[in-house]
């Protein structure tokens, strides 16, 4: 039971909680994996364990198999290292030395205004919890820890099979507990670059802010429609465009995470803020379900300096044109988005505007037509597109012999069916199976909110019932 007084070293199953503690010690956002590896390395070395670590600080440290498992296939328990590091717009948090400050709310574990790192440390705290275990029943386990998987997927991209001999699978890397997932999207990012041209300007212009929106992981919760802060900014710059030049724009952080603010610098013209005031009254009523937050301000700044009228223009039509949101639904699994497209981030660097525009898919012929369309409408609008970043998907096994005793034990377990399920985002699965054709592969996790956002958190007895239902799975398969 969790107690209103409970505190992340008091809560049920403490083996697994006691190491996400350990783990959110640790500053682990993508590209900044050392420290973690290094302690997987450590926490490996001192338990006499089997450990390797790769360049890209991947992990895989293995167990043997328990009395009376030695000829069990072995397992495979795989999750990543890294996190989406995102705060709130008050939050002091260093995500490169703080940890994490985690609450615990009756049966919620929260972070302090920041990213919680379930996703996906909780893969990782269920893995150390076995392998620190003498009391546990298993196969031969090899803990596959991976980096940067929500950048691109780089450690599973660099991975190959010389130290991983498992025949199964099992990926904690889902965030629905009794959603069983066996398919995912494939994806890419489409790199769209505008070189600045600018010329100097003085007096006073307007900056506009899009902001307040709910934003969110954007594989997950694209379906729920919700605003994209780019895109507003669109629209209202594609209203006043002859009265604006822009004179600086940005928005977004992350590539996976739907934008939630996003800001440029125009020209005050007479009337622009006033139709500028008239179409935020427009888009609060149409967002006003999804996200009835959407605040949109305006206040005068002094310019200095503006993009020269073409390329401003240029910049308003391409983000006015690119798709945005769901694109497809699936047609063999119905609810299932087949693909979309996430306007993610637009920002200057080295002196080019830069616009992440991220894209997923089940299918790849309809991944390669959204690509080309994106890039046809960054050539007609006089940018350079660059694609990278592109993973496989994770295609449907119906002979899955894990899927079915995973099935099995669930229902064994809680008197309910799981569902077996494909997901529109991406999982390691993809590359991992291009790896090991021959693993079995399947996915699950706890119930795990809002990821990818400052406001992230997990359901405290659902990672109980997860370490159930993971310790009876591991019993199960000889």
């Amino acid at each position: 039971m969790v107690g209103i007084m409970s505190t992340i070293h008091t809560v049920e199953p403490r083996k697994v909680f006691h190491w996400f503690y350990e783990i959110n010690q640790i500053p682990r956002c993508s590209g900044n994996e050392k420290r973690i590896s290094d302690f997987l390395v450590d926490f490996a070395k001192e338990r006499n364990l089997e450990v390797y670590q790769d360049d890209l600080y991947n992990v895989i440290i293995k167990k043997p198999a328990t009395s009376g498992y030695e000829n069990a296939p072995a397992v495979i328990i795989q999750g990543h290292s890294d996190m989406v590091c995102i705060k709130g717009e008050d939050s002091t948090h260093d995500f490169d030395t703080d940890p994490i400050e985690m609450i615990v709310e009756g049966d919620i574990l929260r972070a302090n205004n920041t990213t919680l790192g379930g996703d996906n440390g909780i893969a990782i705290a269920y893995g150390l919890a076995i392998l620190d275990s003498d009391d546990l029943k298993h196969p031969a386990i090899e803990l596959l820890v991976t980096t940067s998987e929500e950048t691109g997927m780089d450690g599973a991209m660099a991975l190959t099979d010389e130290h991983l001999n498992g025949k199964i699978l099992l990926n904690i890397d889902s965030e629905e507990e009794g959603i069983f997932l066996v398919s995912c999207a494939g994806g890419a990012n489409q790199i769209v670059t505008f070189p600045l041209k600018k010329e100097k300007r003085s007096g006073t212009g307007l900056e506009i802010k899009v902001s307040g929106l709910k934003g969110g992981h954007s594989g997950m919760e694209i379906i729920k429609q919700r605003a994209n802060a780019i895109k507003l900014l669109a629209r209202i710059l594609d209203k006043c465009r002859d009265k604006v030049t822009l004179a600086k724009i940005s928005g977004g952080t992350k590539h996976n995470a739907i934008p939630r603010e996003a800001v440029v610098l125009a020209e005050d013209v007479s009337g622009t803020v006033r139709a500028i005031e008239s179409l935020a009254k427009e888009l609060k009523e149409e967002y006003r379900v999804e996200d009835k937050g959407l605040t949109i301000t305006v206040r005068e700044v002094g310019v200095e300096e503006a993009f020269l009228k073409q390329l401003s223009d240029d910049i308003i039509d391409f983000l006015m044109m690119t798709p945005d949101g769901v694109q497809y639904m699936s047609k063999d699994i119905e609810g299932l988005v087949q693909t979309s497209v996430n306007n993610a981030v637009v920002e200057e660097k080295e002196g080019q505007l830069v616009i992440t525009i991220s894209l997923r898919s089940s299918s790849r012929s309809s991944l390669r037509e959204l690509l080309n369309r994106v890039a046809l409408i960054a050539k007609r609008t006089n940018g350079i597109a660059e694609e990278n970043s592109s993973y496989p998907a994770w295609e449907y096994d119906d002979k899955s012999e894990i899927r079915k005793i995973a099935v099995r034990v669930f229902e064994e377990l809680f008197g309910k069916k799981a569902e077996v399920n494909a997901i529109h985002a991406g999982l390691e699965c993809g590359v991992l199976k291009k790896i090991l054709p021959d693993t079995d592969m399947i996915s699950f996790g706890p119930n795990i909110y809002d990821a990818h956002t400052e406001k992230e958190h997990l359901s405290i007895s659902s990672v109980g019932r997860t370490w159930t239902f993971l310790i009876r799975l591991l019993e199960e398969i000889k």
